[in-house]
């Protein structure tokens, strides 16, 4: 949304938008604006609508939260859609985000996402569809400054080429997550995260610790 402009809001899509303000809130007793925004009526292209939530003193982007308009289901598809049986027609029901972000030593960064997407599939000669969905969340717990300028290799990186398939790769071991493994259901993710940081304090401190001669 910001580091990325071009996925929503660059030169050209903007104008495609129309923005109204709706009722302000408040979150950790700071003043919020709310922005809604949506696709104009004659545009066809699939775009967004959603709501942005704006620090109102240092008029910072601290939370965002937008749907895909899959009205033209033919359009939305060929955005997701790779790879499909060739008796069937897939196209997404429901395209969902939000992102939010956090400060640290005055200045805002990533912080948290996630994203709900839903397809279903037209089978020939078939009286039912199929839907699927997924759902899918990521958090940043802690961070650390690239000091030695290292960077990700092709094999930490995942590969835009991946698509869903029926199968769940790279977590075979049990043990993957570690102590982190399990979020209880009824914990929000940012009382996770909170837990999270907590306790990757207390490793670096006991680690530091046992480096002292």
């Amino acid at each position: 949304m910001v580091k990325y402009p071009d996925y929503i809001f660059n030169d050209e899509s903007i104008n495609y938008y129309d923005f109204s303000y709706d009722s302000s809130t408040r979150v950790n007793d700071k003043l919020i604006y709310v922005i809604n925004f949506q696709q104009k009526a004659e545009i066809i292209d699939p775009f967004y609508s959603g709501k942005l939530y704006i620090d109102a003193e240092n008029k910072i982007l601290t939370s965002a939260i937008y749907s895909l308009n899959i009205t033209n289901k033919e359009m939305a598809a060929r955005m997701f859609v790779r790879k499909k049986p060739r008796n069937a027609d897939v196209w997404p029901t429901e395209v969902a985000y939000r992102v939010d972000y956090r400060e640290k030593d005055g200045k805002w960064y990533y912080g948290y996402s996630n994203v709900l997407l839903e397809f279903k599939i037209d089978w020939d000669k078939k009286l039912f569809n199929s839907v699927y969905s997924m759902s899918c969340e990521m958090a940043i717990t802690d961070w650390e400054k690239n000091l030695t300028n290292a960077h990700l290799t092709s094999k930490e990186r995942i590969k835009s080429s991946i698509i869903l398939s029926d199968e769940a790769l790279g977590f075979a071991d049990p043990d993957f997550w570690g102590e982190y493994n399990i979020i209880e259901p009824e914990k929000s993710i940012e009382s996770a995260i909170r837990k999270i940081q907590r306790q990757l304090r207390k490793n670096k401190a006991s680690e530091s610790d046992a480096s002292i001669p």
